[in-house]
């Protein structure tokens, strides 16, 4: 990393984010839960791969992580199961999560975390952003939408944004006081953006914006919305007319709809967002005049680092379960002995193991890939659609495994079920991910 972890968690200026962060085990050190041999100085002699450690969920198993990624990775770790963890049934009953924890998360240094500290967020790299969204996961808290807003809607703005929207946004985003969504799906356009009907109009040197939103993630906290809308219906296709906008709460006509209640992922906030005749200044256009009529390229510029990322959640999700699963197994009986010295269970579990680490090597892959700026559309596709597939198999197998209890909603593998059934759908459905790389597989280019 060009700026470690470590060298940020030792500096001393009081405004550093990572700092903070550190501040959260005081004086003590932390508890050391790696799976590899730790020297006095606290480098890795050698890392064991992931399928040889005691559980899946180690830190320290995977080569493509730093000392400074493990010591990060235990203090994200500390923080969700002392903040997040406690609150999750509350959570999911209210259907959003308090904005009390967006503001601890943010001071944590937790929201941002590969977007440059010179726009206001912490200065790591990709491989740390992974590892919130990784810790999510292992805390079976896929219902909160913290990734969505640090390492989709952030980004659009540092990498697309003018100075001025970036000074704007993103210092407050990543402290957990402007929360971030993006507005794509809509009741009759989902996975195909050129569906698109919500249209802004120029009137002067403003816009007018007209539409409607659906199952917008974080849509009914959210301060800032990038609204995507049609802007020039001359165009050839809706492809060349389309442009991204930056929608505040506090604009007269931006109107929010229900909190739609979810079959999963109970405690994410997916709600219906309205526009209704909402005037826009120009410098509410993502990027200026210079990305105008182009945010549909913007959208599929970003979209293989959105479908890693969600199938780095995916391959994590399926690991918490497959562990949750082996514990249980171990302690229930049947047939007067331990579930887990039954051959058919064992099996299942043997192939449920297979299945995961062959996964891991695959993701591990791709994030080296993005961390090297290789990573292409067929492949984050690819990531997406096979993780999620395999973290469905592995979610139904679990409750299996489970019985009659995997069914009961105080168990958490059935909380962990129900989250699972959405990611082959969102983010671009699996079959629109099977047909992008089907095309470049027959594709005349290669």
């Amino acid at each position: 990393m060009a700026s470690s972890i470590l060298s940020m968690l030792r500096r001393k200026a009081v405004t550093s984010k990572l700092l903070r962060a550190k501040s959260l085990w005081g004086k003590q050190k932390p508890v050391r839960c790696f799976s590899s041999q730790i020297s006095e100085d606290g480098s890795v002699s050698k890392r064991p791969e992931v399928g040889q450690a005691e559980t899946l969920l180690d830190i320290g198993t995977r080569s493509i992580f730093s000392e400074e990624h493990d010591l990060f990775r235990e203090n994200v770790r500390r923080f969700f199961r002392e903040e997040v963890t406690p609150h999750q049934e509350r959570w999911e009953k209210q259907r959003y999560v308090d904005r009390e924890i967006w503001e601890k998360i943010g001071a944590a240094g937790f929201l941002g975390v590969a977007i440059p500290e010179e726009h206001g967020g912490v200065g790591g790299d990709f491989k740390t952003s992974v590892i919130v969204g990784e810790e999510q996961a292992y805390a079976n808290g896929s219902g909160t939408a913290w990734g969505l807003h640090s390492d989709i809607v952030m980004p659009y703005i540092v990498e697309y944004g003018t100075k001025e929207q970036i000074e704007k946004f993103i210092p407050a985003m990543a402290a957990g006081t402007n929360i971030g969504a993006i507005a794509m799906t809509e009741p009759d356009a989902g996975s195909d953006l050129q569906g698109i009907k919500t249209y802004a109009k120029r009137d002067g040197d403003d816009w007018i914006l007209n539409g409607s939103k659906v199952f917008i993630t974080n849509g009914y906290l959210a301060n800032t919305v990038i609204v995507v809308a049609v802007t020039q219906l001359s165009a050839k296709s809706k492809a060349h007319g389309i442009s991204l906008f930056l929608v505040e709460d506090h604009m007269p006509g931006f109107n929010k709809g229900r909190i739609l209640e979810k079959i999963g992922q109970k405690s994410t906030d997916a709600a219906e967002l309205f526009f209704e005749d909402v005037r826009l200044p120009s410098s509410a256009l993502l990027g200026g005049e210079a990305a105008l009529d182009k945010g549909f390229y913007l959208l599929m510029e970003q979209l293989p680092r959105e479908r890693l990322l969600l199938g780095a959640g995916c391959q994590a999700h399926a690991e918490y379960m497959f562990e949750i699963t082996r514990e249980y197994v171990r302690k229930r009986k049947a047939f007067g002995k331990s579930l887990s010295k039954l051959q058919t269970i064992q099996h299942r579990l043997a192939a449920m193991k297979t299945e995961i680490c062959v996964g891991r090597a695959f993701v591990d892959n791709c994030i080296e890939l993005q961390d090297e700026g290789r990573l292409d559309s067929s492949t984050g596709s690819m990531c997406k659609y096979w993780m999620s597939d395999m973290n469905n198999r592995v979610a139904s197998e679990c409750v299996q495994l489970h019985g009659g209890w995997g069914y009961m909603w105080e168990f958490p593998i059935a909380k962990a079920f129900a989250d699972s059934r959405v990611f082959p759908i969102y983010a671009g459905s699996n079959e629109i991910m099977r047909e992008l790389i089907a095309r470049d597989i027959v594709s005349d280019k290669k």
